[in-house]
């Protein structure tokens, strides 16, 4: 009793983390309502700016696309106990996220400065509606299995862990990865772009395309021609007609 009690309370532990770093995101790329954000950094010279801010979104990327691999995964939970393997990565996920938060780098250089009410109006609009696709959509699937929330339960209760079947609900009818395109047009949505938000705009854009291509080859290793034949009907992040493709 202990041992599930123990679980289901590092599972609920770690989610917190998770929700706080969520919504720091929101106030670190808005300059808004957090101490540090994306503009109001540590201030450095450029060039260690540049590589200070280049190492904080590589360990980013390395660790969320490993720990995101079944093989890590089948090798991880030799040690880790396979109900809090999610609720791990999702903790693990959210303090690398605080690092990048804490030793971010100010890059103040302008690129573009929108002056317009209405071009303001309309930028921020997009940033809102960024986050709401992104978070929305977790909620489309399973956001408590997501976040490893439905397995610590579940290890609490007994029972065993049973895979989510797949579905495609809603915007997941339109794109592939609407969490991801969310994500996509919260960062670029601004109406003041300076050099750092660039450099975390680019970044975090060219992960994504690499993120989603590697878990397209393990959903199709999980799915076969279940996932071919959606992904043939579905556009990945841009919601435009999609030419059907081959499924074998």
């Amino acid at each position: 009793m202990m041992n599930r009690l123990l679980t289901i309370g590092y599972g609920a532990a770690s989610y917190l983390v998770f929700l706080a770093a969520f919504l720091y995101a929101i106030g670190f790329v808005g300059n808004t309502a957090v101490p540090r954000s994306i503009d109001r950094g540590v201030a450095a010279p450029i060039g260690e700016a540049i590589v200070v801010n280049a190492l904080l979104l590589g360990l980013f990327a390395v660790q969320h696309s490993v720990m995101a691999r079944p093989a890590f995964k089948r090798w991880w939970t030799r040690f880790v106990p396979k109900a809090i393997e999610r609720s791990t990565f999702v903790l693990v996920t959210s303090l690398v996220l605080f690092l990048l938060y804490w030793q971010w780098r100010t890059m103040p250089a302008l690129v573009w400065d929108v002056t317009s009410t209405a071009g303001r109006l309309a930028l921020y609009v997009l940033f809102w509606l960024g986050w709401a696709i992104a978070l929305s959509a977790t909620f489309m699937i399973n956001h408590f299995d997501l976040f490893g929330l439905r397995q610590v339960y579940l290890a609490w209760r007994g029972k065993p862990y049973t895979h989510i079947g797949f579905r495609s609900p809603l915007l997941y009818r339109l794109v592939r990865h609407p969490i991801m395109l969310g994500f996509i047009i919260a960062f670029w949505a601004t109406p003041r772009m300076t050099a750092g938000h660039l450099l975390f705009a680019i970044a975090t854009t060219g992960y994504i395309l690499i993120a989603v291509q590697l878990e397209e080859r393990d959903l199709v290793a999980a799915m076969g021609n279940q996932y071919r034949d959606y992904r043939g009907r579905v556009p990945m992040l841009l919601p435009w007609p999609h030419k059907r493709r081959a499924t074998h």
